[in-house]
């Protein structure tokens, strides 16, 4: 990271070779303000750390976080004129692609990123040069251990008889529902560019259908539904209130959808916002990230899963291999359609 020293303060304090010193004006360094979107709620704290340690090595330097929906910050950012009015942002691969082809993102500056040889080379790819890969949140699958018995152990298992009609499914609004609808056509033999096994192996459930994840997990909660494709975070969040929710990555692998961080183009810090992209691929910031309550995975090597964390999280190198990607490239360019078939398939 770039580490800015006081040579021009010492120099002013300094006197000549007589022992007469030399009145010289230093100016007050420009205050400055790097404006960065987060996460709401707690899922922010780990960008607070990293900004409370920016501040700390930059005189005069403020950095505010913005909780922001995706689709606010674009709006905002194409009507701005000059200047985007924020600096960085973490986006999904969904988004991450969009932003990608609508030019709002930056190119990413390798030679002002020191930790970027430590990311994971799969993920690095994904990037497609922009941003850097900021953490991974997974899709598995989150039950009621008080209405399974047996839980599952593989994708298929889902459709066991016993489970029919009690398996929820989130709306493919959701990047959740998309992985959903991926996960289904894959099973069976489809694949993101063949989806039509996918819809078909989803009425075979007979699913309760949610339109957010948070929905699917207050449904889990109240036993209207047995179990769900759900995010590791959202399940950790409802075991860690004490009730009976528990969390399988099911054979061949839990599906790892990525969070990106990236430069906002037209940023007026350039050089700051590398500095915070290197902030986040730092093995105190990946640590820290990777544990309750936020429970994100690691992108880069070397981290170590803190215990707590691990029921929720690849912990060990077998998991991380058996982790599932998406393309995404195949998905996006048709999420309106999918979108408008869900609703279809499945009245709400």
């Amino acid at each position: 990271m770039t580490q800015f020293s006081r040579r021009k303060v010492v120099q002013a304090m300094a006197g000549t070779a007589s022992g007469v010193l030399v009145p010289t004006i230093v100016g007050a360094q420009e205050a400055r303000e790097l404006v960065v979107i987060t996460y709401p709620g707690r899922l922010s704290e780990p960008h607070r750390w990293l900004a409370d340690q920016m501040e700390a090595r930059h005189a005069n330097l403020k950095v505010r976080l913005v909780p922001s929906d995706s689709q606010d910050m674009v709006a905002q950012i194409k009507a701005a004129q000059g200047f985007s009015p924020y600096d960085a942002a973490p986006n999904d691969e969904p988004p991450h692609l969009i932003g990608i082809n609508e030019g709002y993102l930056s190119r990413r500056n390798p030679s002002a990123l020191k930790n970027l040889d430590s990311v994971y080379p799969e993920l690095l790819r994904k990037s497609q040069g922009y941003g850097v890969p900021a953490t991974y949140s997974l899709v598995g699958i989150a039950y009621n251990s008080k209405m399974v018995r047996s839980p599952p152990q593989s994708w298929a298992d889902l459709w066991k008889p016993e489970f029919k009609g009690k398996v929820g499914i989130a709306r493919t609004s959701s990047n959740l529902g998309l992985a959903t609808l991926a996960i289904a056509a894959k099973t069976h033999g489809g694949s993101e560019s063949s989806l039509d096994v996918g819809w078909d192996r989803l009425k075979a459930l007979d699913p309760k259908a949610a339109r957010s994840p948070a929905s699917l997990t207050q449904m889990l909660e109240r036993e209207e539904i047995a179990l769900a494709p759900l995010w590791n975070n959202n399940t950790a969040a409802a075991a860690s209130k004490g009730l009976p929710i528990a969390f399988v990555m099911p054979r061949p692998g839990a599906i790892a959808i990525i969070s990106f961080f990236s430069a906002i183009a037209k940023t007026r810090h350039p050089a700051l916002v590398d500095e915070w992209l290197d902030g986040i691929l730092s093995p105190a910031y990946q640590a820290r990230a990777a544990g309750a309550p936020y429970y994100f995975g690691p992108t880069v090597r070397g981290v170590s899963v803190p215990a707590d964390a691990r029921a929720f999280t690849p912990s060990t190198p077998e998991e991380v291999l058996a982790l599932q990607t998406i393309d995404w490239t195949r998905i996006v360019p048709v999420r309106g359609q999918l979108v408008e078939r869900f609703d279809r398939t499945f009245a709400m």
